[in-house]
């Protein structure tokens, strides 16, 4: 028969151990999560002071907090006796597991954050990334989207953009429109070149400064070629472009100038 006193005697000692190694567990997980609450806000104020993005601030944050809670229930397990030299091994390969199955999208992941931060271009922005040409609509952590010139919404790892050359054609004030005009061998150039400038700065949006630019570009077996480069506002571009084509073709056929026709021996005998 057991003797319950004596038992109760015996296991007075280990209980009232166990109960102060509980106590103590739960003090230290409560002080634990508050220090990382307060590690990951004074780290989180820190980013707002630099003006980082806020989605970089979320992530940055999100991770601090993980890996210190994971800190945590390490440390709390190794209060309770418990081994965790292999424990940390299985977290540390599992990393490496899951970061050589998702490196492509952590790459993406990592580049993201680096467009946030480094800011080569922004919403709105109409720009040449990752091979694609138009406007940026949204930069996610994974992809940007960009609205091509023909309406399509494009999606591209952050990685690719990052990985390549940027081209942001909204930054600077002006952009410039090039085109060429074909001359026949037999038109003057220099008045070609006085009727385009005169007509240039009457289509809509064309910039007053710097002036368009009208120059001999070459020569080719029809005749002289002009450079036809007027400048505008980003916004207006495809508008003038198109405009300023409409302009040389109603130009050069009011002047009377023939249509450019190659150039022979045959036609000068």
């Amino acid at each position: 028969m057991i003797d319950l006193q004596s038992f109760y005697e015996t296991s007075k000692p280990i209980v009232f151990a166990f109960a102060l190694k509980v106590l103590g567990a739960i003090v230290l997980y409560i002080v634990g999560r508050w220090l990382i609450g307060v590690v990951s806000s004074l780290v989180t104020r820190a980013l707002e002071r630099q003006k980082i993005e806020p989605t970089v601030i979320r992530y940055i944050g999100n991770t601090i907090t993980v890996a210190l809670n994971v800190l945590l229930v390490i440390g709390i397990l190794g209060y309770f006796g418990v081994e965790t030299t292999s424990f940390a091994a299985l977290i540390a390969a599992l990393g490496i597991a899951i970061g050589a199955a998702w490196g492509g999208l952590l790459s993406n992941f990592a580049a993201g954050a680096f467009i946030l931060v480094l800011r080569p271009f922004k919403v709105g922005d109409f720009v040449e990334a990752g091979e694609v040409t138009g406007t940026v609509r949204a930069i996610g952590l994974f992809t940007t989207a960009i609205d091509t010139p023909d309406n399509v919404q494009t999606y591209v790892g952050n990685a690719k953009v990052m990985g390549g050359t940027i081209r942001n054609f909204t930054t600077n004030p002006y952009r410039r429109v090039e085109l060429t005009a074909q001359l026949d061998h037999t038109v003057d150039p220099r008045d070609a070149i006085r009727r385009l400038k005169e007509a240039l700065p009457s289509i809509a949006n064309v910039a007053k400064d710097p002036v368009p630019q009208v120059d001999i570009l070459g020569f080719n077996e029809r005749g002289t070629q002009l450079a036809v480069r007027p400048f505008v506002h980003n916004d207006h571009y495809w508008q003038v472009y198109f405009d300023t084509n409409l302009a040389i073709k109603q130009t050069l056929g009011a002047a009377g100038y023939p249509v450019p026709e190659e150039y022979t021996r045959e036609r000068q005998v």
